[in-house]
């Protein structure tokens, strides 16, 4: 590094930001959280150095303080990375993919993101021919009674499920089902969500995740399935669950982050 440089650097320095990146990228690879002093002990600052910014995050709800007294990240960074070109790039690498599905199962399927309470739909495509069910891009879909929804819940930390459905946007008469929490876990444990469609009758939604290498989901993908009576050499419901599963690796792959 040569001194003009070394001079520009210390000449642009921004203690307090660094502080605050520093602590977002320590929490950014903790399952658990960490309390105050094991924050300011892996950052080599004093607890008191480190107060006030984690004051700050927390009330601009970039990280969130819990009941034990340990700081997470909240899901601000996730949604504001959807807003962001990322997030279409992504989009556009997966459709490809998503064509060559529909192609193949002669189905329809959209891919969805959690932001800001519910799930959004980013990217879809109809089924070949004349028939089919989809979901149009930009629709508002719900966490507790859609495929998508069940699977945006189910493969992310417990802290950031309690934060999703603490946010999530109020439907009348909507409720958290029983037992929703055990009925995540099945999703999770399974790798996937097959269940009939609760909006429309004659649908089975079929939903995998699309998740990074390191397990990180980024998104839902969901075919709507339909079962053909005129043709019997249609593939399956479990073909198309293959299907959807090898598209979901695909994509991530596609992505680089497979």
């Amino acid at each position: 590094m040569t001194k003009e440089r070394e001079n520009t650097e210390e000449r642009y320095k921004a203690p307090a930001l660094d502080k605050g990146l520093d602590i977002i990228e320590l929490l950014s690879g903790t399952d658990e959280g960490l309390s105050q002093a094991e924050i300011a002990k892996a950052l080599d600052r004093s607890p008191n150095e480190i107060y006030r910014m984690l004051d700050r995050l927390v009330r601009r709800n970039y990280i969130v303080r819990t009941s034990e007294d340990r700081y997470e990240l909240s899901l601000k960074l996730f949604g504001l990375a959807h807003r962001h070109p990322p997030m279409r790039r992504l989009v556009s690498l997966a459709l490809p993919a998503m064509r060559r599905f529909a192609r193949d199962a002669e189905q329809a399927c959209h891919m969805a993101v959690y932001d800001r309470g519910s799930g959004v739909v980013v990217g879809q495509i109809d089924a070949p021919g004349y028939w089919g069910f989809s979901i149009r891009v930009g629709s508002h879909i719900s966490l507790l009674n859609t495929g998508s929804g069940h699977v945006l819940l189910a493969f992310v930390p417990d802290a950031e499920r309690k934060l999703m459905l603490e946010e999530r946007v109020p439907v009348p008469g909507e409720t958290v089902p029983e037992r929703f929490e055990q009925m995540l876990a099945k999703v999770r444990q399974r790798g996937y969500e097959v269940r009939p469609s609760q909006q429309t009758a004659g649908v089975t939604n079929i939903s995998v995740p699309v998740l990074s290498s390191t397990g990180t989901l980024l998104a839902a993908l969901t075919c709507p399935h339909i079962r053909r009576l005129d043709r019997h050499d249609a593939p399956s419901r479990e073909d198309v669950l293959t299907m959807l599963l090898a598209t979901a690796g695909e994509i991530s792959a596609a992505a680089g982050v497979a």
